[in-house]
């Protein structure tokens, strides 16, 4: 792709330097495409890519929308502003077996939105070359609306309306003995 672009981010909490020294070495093998990350917090400083620790709101969504992609950490904030600019995301979770995070709910949310369309998944840094190979070669996803659709308003009025969840019933409430 022509003047591609990546924008890798590791959120704003917290470093995440086995995604950006995987990004980085990928960069350094692919020096016609341009590739900016923020960085966080972390130890490791990239050598064959832009880069800065945070970025400020207006500087961050202006690096989304030039953007061809976005690389990141597994996390809502990353997925959601991805898709809402349109564009493909590809997500590797932190693991909580490397300390990276408290526990593995990024390999559960990465389990989860792999299946959707504009969302590609590595799993770790030995698969995240091939995924970003593959994800400039990608149609941008639909964008995702910034207001609830159609069926989750009728389903919470339902609820409202009538206590029922699209599950069933909903159960009393047991308080606790003293």
């Amino acid at each position: 792709m022509i003047n591609a672009k990546i924008f890798a981010t590791v959120g704003a909490q917290m470093g995440f330097d086995r995604m950006i020294r995987a990004v980085d070495a990928w960069a350094s093998e692919n020096p016609h495409i341009q590739v900016f990350a923020q960085i966080g917090n972390g130890e490791y400083e990239p050598t064959a890519m832009e880069w800065t620790r945070l970025l400020e709101p207006p500087e961050f969504r202006a690096r989304v929308e030039s953007a061809s992609a976005i690389v990141g950490h597994a996390g809502m904030g990353t997925i959601i502003t991805a898709l809402q600019h349109a564009k493909p995301v590809l997500i590797m979770p932190r693991r909580g077996d490397l300390q990276e995070t408290r526990n593995d709910h990024q390999i559960a949310t990465a389990e989860r939105f792999g299946v959707k369309a504009g969302v590609s998944v590595a799993m770790d840094e030995h698969r995240l070359p091939e995924a970003l190979d593959s994800i400039l070669k990608r149609d941008a996803p639909d964008r995702l609306s910034n207001e609830a659709s159609a069926e989750l308003i009728d389903t919470v009025r339902r609820f409202i309306r009538d206590g029922e969840s699209p599950a069933g019933p909903s159960h009393d409430v047991v308080p606790a003995k003293d």
